[in-house]
Order: C-alpha cells, then structure tokens, then sequence
C-alpha cells in the first residue's frame, strides 16, 4: 500500500495495519483513496481535535510499524535471539562488531578433546580482539551430549578451561532445529547438503552477522585461524 504526499512529493509505503489505524482514528476519512488525497500525514494528524487522538494516532503508527519491521525474514545472526544455558534469552544482536565462530559441540565425542582445547586457544588468543565463539551443545549426534545445561559447563571449564560462552541445547537438523541454525544452513551450505553431519560443524560470521564461511566437523579450529584474523583486522 503507499500513499502519495503532495507537499513532500514523495510515496510512502505503508502496511495495511497503519491503514486501519488511521481509519480508526479518522472516522471522517472512510477510503484510502480519501487518505492519498489527504497533504501527508502530518497535516492529518495535526487536523485530530484533541491532543489523546494525536498521541493515540503516532503511538498507533509507531505500533504497527514497528510489527511489519518485526515480521521481516531475518538478515544476519544479530536478527536472532537465543536461550542461554540458564535458559534466559540472549539477543545476538550485542554481538554486533565482534566476529563470531559457532560451533555445536558435544562431550563424548572423538572430535571432543581436539576441538575444545583449539577452541580455547583461540578464544583466549583473540578474545580481546573481537573474536567470540558461541558453543551450542547437541544430542542429535549418537547421543554424545547427554548431560544437563549444568554438567555440559562443568565439563567444559574444568576440563579445557573454556571461557566463551556455552548456550541452551539445541536440536541442529530437523523440523525442531533452533532457528539460528536454520538460517546457518540456508545461508551456507556444504556440498553434502545444508544439513549439519556432526559434532563440531562451525560457521565463521563477519562483524555484521554475514556468514562468511563453514568448515567441516573434523576441520580443525586452528586450521582456518588465518580467516579469523583477516575479518578481526588483524596482521
């Protein structure tokens, strides 16, 4: 929907909700070709004859703006909100400017030992230069992550001194897959497919949440370091 203003000489498009709102509002005004004829829509607003139906008016168009904008298709990681391993929500979006690497794990695997303590070396390497690795733990894989939010941490810090962050279980594949790693896999897939094959699967997110790139369960973290520090800007 748009509606022409013929002071500002410009369209402004306009979702259906704001329509109804105005409709509400104006009841003088009863179609949308009325509305495009109106001189934009300050002037109707300034036209309402008491301040509570203007307040009521922008506060309406604010409301509605703000669910079209909500109900667009994620863009970057940051548009994604999590579940800590507490099980409180985390909006990705405090990670905007940092480069991300996020990894599914698991603690009974033969990928386990290798991966956590080049991970931690990485992390404790380029902790203070924007690098944050967000570690989602899960099952799906031979049952190699049976343990509870709690136990997985425990393992984690004790036994390879992991200091980034250890988020809530997460299904990765499937029609119960966390969001985040639905988008994960349409925005990079591999070439046996966009579904995640095991443990360890990581995904290298640029500073503006863009998937850059993924590696294989059995890459090595410290394999591709060389591409974190080229999008950490590092030498």
């Amino acid at each position: 929907m748009l509606l022409r203003s013929a002071c500002l000489k410009k369209t402004f498009f306009l979702p259906i909700p704001i329509y109804s709102r105005i409709f509400q509002i104006c009841p003088n005004i009863s179609s949308i070709s009325q509305l495009n004829n109106s001189r934009h829509l300050f002037y109707l607003a300034s036209s309402l004859n008491n301040s509570s139906k203007r307040a009521l008016f922008f506060s309406g168009l604010r409301s509605d703006h703000n669910m079209a904008t909500q109900s667009s298709p994620p863009q970057s990681v940051h548009d994604f909100t999590v579940k800590d391993a507490t099980g409180k929500d985390v909006d990705l979006s405090i990670y905007k400017g940092k480069v991300l690497l996020i990894v599914n794990v698991a603690s009974q695997c033969g990928l386990t030992n290798s991966n956590y303590t080049e991970l931690a070396k990485l992390y404790e390497k380029y902790k203070d230069q924007g690098l944050e690795i967000l570690a989602f733990p899960c099952n799906q894989f031979g049952s190699q992550e049976p343990g509870s939010n709690e136990e997985i941490q425990q393992f984690a810090c004790t036994r390879f001194k992991a200091e980034f962050p250890i988020f809530d279980k997460v299904d990765v594949n499937g029609s119960d897959a966390a969001p985040i790693y639905k988008f994960l896999k349409s925005s990079k897939g591999s070439l046996l497919g966009d579904g995640i094959k095991w443990n360890f699967a990581k995904f290298l997110v640029d500073k503006d949440g863009n998937v850059v790139d993924r590696y294989a369960p059995t890459t090595s973290p410290l394999s591709f370091e060389k591409d974190i520090k080229k999008l950490l800007g590092v030498a």
